[in-house]
């Protein structure tokens, strides 16, 4: 059996239990894998809702323009469903959504422009804006807005919400999905209490945004809303899809928290996910004390990780933010994992053919030169031979009158990607000092501390 375009995969992703990553909850946790959809996200649902409504009711024309604000993910399933039924799309976004996101939009014919992210909703910069904006300048144009659509949530309420409950066989008690237009956790969590009243509804938040003191207070707080990293979930306004009375606790998670358990599903449960897939991990870990054993829990993993490869999984923007520490092999490691650590150094004073000597006997190819126990040069193989071939009676002269500037030093805290880079043709092994002794790093040595 075939489907006749991409549209007809949409839906229908598979549930997978998590093991590893949440083996401190009693209870059975599954994943709805939504990285199965043609986007790669559980936004394809309701964009191709949004588009099948608006053409229903007339507002989208043929040939007509959709223009949208959009973080990615909902511009993508617009982008798709666009192709497919013959649309232009023009796509607002923030400056703080990944690269890779613009670039998979531009790849289906998309224009995208991106608006800064530190403005109040209603500045004439900002996203939505500027998406309001072209629609009006835009001939035959139609702006879904997914944040007060109700086709968005409608989307997951015929579909998602069924699909979620027949896969748990009814079973499911706790629900956890992160809340950015408010339609994924809406529309399911109407189909399931109409299923069973019984079952919980958790809304996952982030720092900077105003859902969860909204809902416990009633107080729309413009204190509480700075920027954040986190994407995919969190608003610094209400949107129409978000239904307060349908959700029964909101979990704050931190930027860095969200980051590190992204990461955290790919390398424990081998699914590549998006940060707000981490964020909704990281809060089910912090409301564990909510489950028991025999409950159902169902995690909505929204997007794929290849959207966040210059973000969450790149360990120099991690590190930058200060989320990630340097766990990265430093001379100290390398050192200790040396089999020898006794330098061995030659006086400025001795002959050549001593030096030659010792690096026979030892199958060494470099000695650092001293005097008075400093060290003032080096001595290498190739110093040898190139100083013999021009001039043989060299042997019995001097080590001082063949060496060359000595190898550089490192601190004892100095990363082994530091190091790797510092030895070269020029230099090919650095110096250590270390509890009052010296210590030399060459390439071998990294190549034993990395593969030990």
């Amino acid at each position: 059996m075939w489907h006749n375009n991409i549209l007809e995969t949409i839906g229908n992703t598979p549930m997978v239990k998590l093991n590893k990553v949440v083996k401190d909850i009693p209870a059975t946790v599954l994943a709805k894998i939504e990285t199965t959809n043609p986007g790669n996200s559980i936004k394809d649902r309701m964009a191709l809702k949004m588009i099948e409504d608006a053409e229903k009711s007339g507002k989208l024309k043929p040939g007509g323009t959709i223009i949208e604000g959009t973080s990615g993910n909902t511009g993508m399933g617009l982008a798709i469903a666009a192709v497919i039924k013959g649309y232009k799309c023009i796509f607002t976004s923030t400056d703080k959504q990944s690269k890779e996101k613009f670039d998979a939009l531009r790849a289906f014919g998309a224009e995208v422009i991106v608006c800064p992210t530190n403005v109040d909703p209603e500045d004439p910069r900002s996203y939505y804006s500027v998406s309001s904006r072209l629609e009006r300048e835009v001939p035959n144009s139609w702006k879904p807005n997914q944040y007060d659509n109700l086709s968005n949530s409608q989307a997951h309420y015929e579909s998602t919400g069924p699909e979620i409950w027949e896969q748990t066989e009814g079973k499911i008690t706790h629900l956890v999905a992160g809340v950015g237009t408010g339609g994924t956790i809406s529309g399911i969590a109407r189909y399931l209490k109409e299923q069973n009243p019984a079952i919980q509804i958790l809304g996952i938040d982030t720092y900077g945004s105003v859902f969860k003191k909204y809902k416990e207070t009633g107080e729309f707080d413009k204190n509480e809303i700075y920027p954040y990293i986190t994407e995919g979930i969190g608003e610094d306004f209400l949107p129409a899809n978000v239904n307060f009375d349908l959700i029964d606790h909101f979990e704050k998670v931190t930027d860095k928290d969200a980051a590190l358990m992204t990461r955290e599903v790919a390398r424990k449960e081998g699914i590549f996910v998006g940060n707000s897939t981490g964020s909704a991990i990281a809060g089910l870990l912090q409301m564990k004390d909510k489950f028991k054993e025999g409950d159902v829990v169902v995690v909505v993993f929204p997007d794929h990780g290849t959207r966040y490869l210059g973000k969450m999984y790149n360990d120099d923007w991690l590190r930058d933010r200060g989320f990630l520490k340097d766990g990265k092999l430093t001379a100290k490691d390398i050192i200790s994992k040396k089999e020898s650590r006794e330098i061995v150094t030659i006086d400025s004073e001795k002959s050549v053919l001593e030096a030659i000597n010792t690096i026979k006997s030892l199958n060494i190819s470099q000695i650092p030169v001293t005097q008075a126990g400093m060290v003032i040069g080096k001595i290498t193989e190739s110093d040898i031979l190139n100083a013999l071939l021009e001039n043989p009676s060299l042997k019995s002269q001097p080590v001082k009158t063949i060496s060359t500037a000595p190898f550089p030093f490192v601190d004892i805290n100095t990363s082994i990607d530091r190091i790797s880079a510092m030895i070269n043709n020029d230099n090919i092994a650095v110096l250590v000092e270390h509890e009052g002794q010296i210590a030399i790093i060459t390439q071998y040595d990294i190549i034993n501390a990395i593969s030990g």
